[in-house]
């Protein structure tokens, strides 16, 4: 099968060039971004294989493994859900003092949502904001995944909330969303390590994807400035596409210059 795929793969190589489709990403506001770091393209530093037979060398792992970006977390954290004495559920930082973040600096990135918005009654949902907006020039909808690639020394008590959408007409801002099943288990995060992943898919389903840094053009701004908290007022954003994609500007896509 892995033969095949590479002869499907050397065949396409030898037609010409194939296209290339180009997503950019930037930082939403310029606060505190400096403990954000930007997304990555997922690779692994392991030792150089014994045979060309190694899984290291299987096309279609490396093929599935690079189109995914990965989003480093910003801080360390160590969260437990607790019962006050009216029985509700609350977050706490189990490190108190003695951790790197501040109680400030935490609630501005760390929001308990309101129980009536929960899947289940016993499974807190938490969101941790990021900065990071995703735009494209090209039909490409982008997809948010858990790190499902890395190792986790400490697996995590729930699973994350995944999410799919147009990236050529929605640039919003993304959140982390975890959903808390073992409440008996603390939440740890570290900083450096994958928080999540994102992954583009276009028309054309072999076509790569270039990730650029994006410039905070008049034009973008405005433009995610139209489609900021939209879901204040309707229960379904999705129905907003269509006229999202008529009011887009035609060029939203501007590669940020390097220094």
């Amino acid at each position: 099968m892995f033969v095949k795929l590479y002869r499907r793969m050397q065949d396409e190589a030898d037609r010409g060039p194939r296209r290339v489709y180009k997503a950019g990403w930037l930082f939403k506001d310029d606060k505190t971004s400096l403990i954000w770091d930007a997304p990555k393209p997922v690779s692994f530093d392991h030792p150089r294989p014994a045979t060309t037979k190694s899984a290291l060398s299987c096309p279609a792992a490396i093929e599935f493994d690079r189109r995914h970006f990965a989003i480093p977390c910003p801080v360390d954290l160590r969260l437990r859900m607790v019962r006050n004495a009216q029985g509700q559920l609350q977050l706490t930082n189990v490190d108190g003092h003695q951790a790197s973040t501040r109680p400030a600096g935490l609630q501005q990135i760390l929001v308990l949502s309101p129980p009536n918005e929960w899947r289940h009654p016993e499974r807190p949902m938490i969101q941790l904001v990021t900065p990071y907006v995703f735009i494209s020039d090209d039909p490409l909808y982008i997809n948010q995944f858990p790190p499902f690639l890395h190792y986790e020394t400490q697996a995590r008590p729930g699973v994350m909330l995944c999410g799919r959408f147009p990236a050529d007409i929605w640039p919003r801002q993304h959140m982390w969303a975890f959903e808390w099943h073992d409440l008996e288990k603390d939440l740890v995060l570290k900083r450096g390590e994958p928080l999540f992943y994102v992954r583009f898919e276009g028309g054309d389903p072999a076509a790569p994807v270039r990730l650029v840094e994006a410039e905070k053009t008049p034009e973008l701004e405005s433009f995610m400035r139209s489609i900021v908290d939209v879901t204040n007022f309707v229960n379904q954003s999705f129905q907003l596409f269509k006229t999202a994609r008529e009011r887009r500007p035609k060029t939203l896509l501007v590669e940020k210059k390097q220094k």
